[in-house]
């Protein structure tokens, strides 16, 4: 038996929620990753919903009248949960259906902000995302194949309580996911093989899940708290371990990228490019979660190697 079989029989026996035979169940999910795990568990009975669009950060998306109604009608939902979507308990604590907060699953492998055992803070201002506190979850888990593996499970224990007719479908779907990842997985180490020990910074300290799982690791984080514009004093050590490095890539998120990046890298040698960690602009199909993984790899080793 399989540990995801395992993991399914063990969710399917403990979902608490309607058994009704129904092909129709509606399921949202609050970010496009999610989605894509959902797509692939349902695939041929039906295609789960997303509430943020292309482009919206899950930090702090503001919640149309219409997005709370489908919050509240949906008979699925799956968030990351209060460390991530930070504008989503107050609606959801009024929902009646079920909600599945992902990060509280049994079996997730989670990660944490890297805490400095001295001071309790980064000393050099390149070391941490200011938006993510040292010590804190981080809630972008669904970047770790392991985890997406259980996500999936749960889903498919889910949709096969609320509609156990098709609940061998949705076994077969999460058993077809599982051998896609386990090729996944051997593609992306292939390609980002060659880049392992180069140096790279990023925007956004969002890719350790990805790259502790692929074997690679960001020298540097480029960013302040989102409400605060960067000091003289602050550019100028960022650019000073950009110049300590030479050639490197400097990684930000679609669909802006920093106004800091050009002053950051003017003049030297150094490339921007983009990881879109969210996918927001995979199509929510069978082999979206593998896309955006794969994209994810090359994307990265595409710069790396153009240095």
């Amino acid at each position: 038996m399989s540990r995801l079989f395992a993991i399914f029989l063990a969710l399917t026996a403990s979902a608490v929620m309607t058994t009704a035979a129904h092909a129709d169940v509606r399921v949202l999910t609050s970010i496009k990753p999610l989605q894509l795990i959902a797509a692939a568990v349902q695939d041929g009975i039906g295609m789960p919903e997303v509430l943020l669009p292309p482009g919206a950060s899950p930090h702090n998306y503001a919640l149309r009248p219409s997005d709370v109604r489908r919050v509240g009608e949906v008979d699925l939902l799956y968030w990351i949960g209060p460390d991530m979507e930070s504008f989503l308990p107050r609606v959801l604590a009024t929902r009646k259906l079920p909600s599945v907060s992902v990060q509280a699953l049994p079996g997730l492998h989670l990660r944490h902000f890297a805490v400095d055992s001295e001071s309790h803070e980064a000393a050099d201002p390149a070391e941490h995302d200011h938006d993510h506190q040292p010590g804190s979850l981080d809630a972008h888990l669904w970047l770790s194949s392991f985890n997406a593996r259980v996500i999936a499970a749960k889903m498919a224990a889910d949709l096969s309580a609320a509609d156990p007719a098709n609940a061998e479908h949705y076994q077969r779907n999460l058993k077809a996911f599982d051998d896609r990842l386990d090729t996944m997985d051997a593609n992306i180490k292939a390609r980002v093989a060659g880049v392992a020990g180069q140096p790279f910074f990023v925007f956004h300290e969002a890719f350790d899940y990805f790259e502790d799982a692929y074997g690679l690791k960001h020298t540097g984080v480029f960013s302040v708290a989102a409400e605060v514009q960067p000091g003289a004093q602050h550019v100028a050590a960022m650019r000073a371990r950009l110049t300590e490095v030479g050639k490197t890539c400097v990684f930000s998120e679609p669909p802006m990228r920093p106004r800091l990046a050009e002053t950051l890298t003017a003049g030297l040698p150094v490339k921007l490019a983009e990881l879109d960690g969210l996918g927001g602009y995979t199509p929510a199909s069978v082999q979206g979660y593998e896309q955006m993984m794969e994209k994810l790899g090359s994307d990265l080793a595409g710069c790396l190697e153009s240095l």
